[in-house]
């Protein structure tokens, strides 16, 4: 057999499909919710995944601030931050984040998970994260995905 009966497809930006879906957090344990968020927008469910192209879906994500930690995470975990000023590290628990920024505990859970380069910055702009069950995105039409 002289010629390959398959060949490999590639992805490029002319030819990816992406698509709109919305996930509901409520009652979603924090990191499995995350890795699977990461996931989509990153675009390894679809099989012409490729890994230098931004080939992953939009999600959206609903009550972000309903989302669960499992035994004592939301005491005893602790986020740490620095200001760039000297002396200036902050440190805050998930308890705190949710009660001043519901949705921006499962930013960082997903922004941690994406590649650190420009592509993963680019992915992480797909990301559109509410703390309510409203979202401002209706005019995409997008799927509702049950996890």
């Amino acid at each position: 057999m002289n010629t390959l009966s398959y060949k490999t497809i590639s992805a490029n930006d002319d030819t990816v499909q992406k698509d709109w879906v919305v996930i509901d957090a409520q009652g979603q344990i924090l990191g499995r919710l995350a890795s699977k968020i990461a996931s989509m927008i990153r675009g390894k469910h679809k099989t012409n995944f490729t890994p230098h192209v931004d080939c992953g879906d939009n999600v959206i994500v609903i009550n972000a601030e309903k989302v669960r930690l499992t035994g004592k995470k939301m005491t005893d975990k602790v986020y740490v931050r620095h200001t760039g000023y000297p002396g200036g590290q902050r440190f805050a628990t998930p308890r705190l984040l949710l009660e001043k920024h519901p949705q921006r505990i499962l930013e960082m859970a997903v922004r941690g998970m994406l590649p650190k380069n420009k592509i993963g910055r680019k992915m992480y702009t797909n990301l559109h994260i509410y703390a309510g069950d409203q979202h401002p995105h209706a005019a995409q039409q997008p799927t509702e995905i049950k996890l």
